[in-house]
């Protein structure tokens, strides 16, 4: 049976785990070693050549998640995207990237890409037809994030896959907020797909990471810049990855039942003046997103009502954590204006509809009825 072909949580479990032929132990040895033979071995391994055994045995699971030929561990999220767009993009070529974007992305893009001449476009919306207005003769790549982060706008992927093979251009997309158990891109035609494996693949809010996950030819590409690069992620943390990752399907289809159930108490809570969430049917892509997603996610945004501090309304949270980051099995909210969207300007954040009065709210694994509770009574104590 192939790797695809394995139910969710039996690769989960079992695809990437390094096999213990020593002394059969029913988990992954960690090898933490940085020095390897080089003579008369098949593999040269290197840390930052990232494949040591933990490295080379993790990237497995997460191609087998993403339905890909190959993968790569990165240290961080951005150590994984940043190393995916130099790969790919040089002086004189150009990005067409979506507008409702991670901020870290955004930052990224506009501070480093004028340093190596190369050009860039955000479109002027998420519907295919922006895409296609921002292309140039020079474009050699299309991002996209979908469903966006905080905003939750949902991109056709397929649209856009198909609109980059027409074009002869390569299509990439942060998969970070849906995760592979509830979207599978390379399905719909996307070229490469990148994750903050810091979010739903580690899920303790323990590791930081990134992955990036294509065909072999595109991950050779990478790695040829990657091993420059250095952004390689240590052995114990890819270890504790992959440990993390086992319980992936359990965690996030739990978490995605969680969210959905709040976020249609939140859209009826008359202290809330609007929810942003692509299981509601009252999204704007709600079709769209049933249709290329085989479960809306665990990630929403609220806006509390005029007149509430949405900064004292988290102070005053019990049991929800105001907490950087997100996916981990306990509930976080923030405000996205001072963290994840920081980095923008006012003007920016105006431009993508990124409010003060806006809260990005990672659900975690906890009962329900407990987190219904914990936010009515700080916005009771806010009267």
């Amino acid at each position: 049976m192939s790797k695809i072909n394995l139910g969710l949580n039996t690769i989960c479990t079992h695809v990437g785990e390094v096999k213990d032929e020593q002394f059969k132990g029913a988990v992954s040895p960690i090898y933490l070693s940085s020095s390897y033979e080089y003579l008369d071995v098949d593999v040269k391994r290197y840390p930052r050549y990232f494949n040591t055994p933990n490295q080379e045995f993790l990237a497995q699971k997460i191609a087998a998640l993403e339905h890909a030929e190959s993968a790569m561990i990165f240290g961080s999220g951005m150590a994984a995207i940043s190393t995916m767009f130099l790969a790919f993009l040089k002086q004189g070529d150009h990005l067409v990237v979506q507008n409702t974007l991670y901020g870290g992305t955004v930052n990224f893009i506009k501070e480093e890409f004028p340093k190596y001449g190369i050009e860039y476009t955000f479109t002027n919306g998420y519907k295919v037809e922006d895409f296609e207005a921002a292309l140039q003769s020079n474009t050699k790549l299309i991002h996209i994030e979908t469903p966006s982060n905080p905003l939750l706008t949902v991109t056709d992927i397929k649209a856009i896959a198909q609109l980059g093979k027409a074009k002869g251009v390569l299509t990439s997309i942060d998969n970070t907020f849906a995760s592979p158990v509830n979207q599978k891109p390379m399905d719909l035609g996307v070229d490469m797909v990148m994750h903050s494996a810091t979010k739903y693949f580690g899920g303790h809010s323990d590791i930081c990471a990134g992955a990036v996950a294509s065909s072999t030819e595109h991950i050779e590409r990478i790695w040829n810049v990657g091993k420059n690069l250095g952004g390689s992620l240590s052995d114990m943390m890819v270890w504790m990855l992959e440990r993390s990752m086992k319980t992936l399907g359990l965690r996030v289809k739990e978490q995605t039942k969680n969210a959905l159930k709040l976020a249609k108490w939140l859209n009826k809570h008359p202290k809330v003046s609007k929810v942003y969430y692509p299981g509601l049917k009252t999204h704007p892509e709600y079709k769209l997103a049933k249709s290329q997603m085989t479960g809306f996610g665990a990630m929403l945004s609220f806006e509390l009502i005029d007149g509430l501090d949405s900064q004292l309304f988290q102070q005053k949270l019990n049991l929800i954590k105001s907490s950087m980051s997100l996916a981990g099995v306990e509930s976080t909210m923030i405000s996205p204006h001072l963290t994840s969207h920081a980095l923008l300007t006012q003007d920016e954040r105006d431009a993508v509809g990124i409010s003060n009065q806006l809260i990005r709210f990672s659900v975690g694994i906890e009962n329900v009825k407990d987190l219904k509770h914990d936010i009515n009574q700080a916005i009771e104590k806010l009267k």
